[in-house]
């Protein structure tokens, strides 16, 4: 597939694409052509991966974005992961210039943990 540009960017959760995924799938259930293979490789890649729905992602994700030094690509991360530690977590943050607190650590995985 041939992309000619870019209309629009949005960060998305798996969760988010997962329902995503299962819309398009519900409207080409009737269509007698079957579903392409990338298609049905994302598909399965979604619904093996997704910890959660959508809307709690979501929700989780406005969270992490309140806090100080989590930025939207790290939330989606963090999201999609669900760090269950702090080691976890810090190989999220492993990349980025500077360190989390024990504090910050902590915050972030009350955040998931109460999903």
């Amino acid at each position: 597939m041939i992309v000619k540009n870019i209309i629009q960017e949005e960060l998305l959760t798996l969760a988010e694409v997962k329902g995503i995924l299962d819309q398009v799938r519900e409207r080409r259930a009737g269509e007698t052509e079957e579903l392409g293979y990338e298609l049905r490789r994302a598909i399965r890649h979604a619904e093996l991966f997704a910890t959660s729905v959508p809307e709690e992602a979501r929700g989780m994700l406005a969270e992490l974005l309140a806090l100080e030094k989590v930025n939207p690509e790290i939330a989606v991360k963090i999201v999609d992961i669900r760090p269950m530690n702090r080691d976890e977590l810090r190989a999220i943050y492993a990349k980025e210039r500077f360190t989390l607190s024990e504090d910050e650590l902590d915050r972030i995985l009350d955040i998931v943990i109460r999903g």
